[in-house]
């Protein structure tokens, strides 16, 4: 399964999550400023949380 989309449609193309509206991005900088997946699913709660451990456990 994909974990990724990137639509030219979307959010001017920036990587989302697949089928969401939230930006990658959002993820990283939510776990930057010190909150924690928990907050980070309670906000965005189209995003599962096996994408967001399937995404942090990516190795390329």
């Amino acid at each position: 399964m994909e974990l990724i989309t990137v639509n030219p449609n979307i959010l001017g193309g920036a990587p989302v999550f697949k089928g969401t509206r939230v930006p990658v991005r959002t993820l990283f900088e939510y776990l930057e400023r010190g909150y924690s997946i928990e907050e980070f699913l309670e906000c965005f709660p189209s995003v599962t949380k096996d994408m967001v451990c399937r995404l942090l456990e990516r190795e390329d």
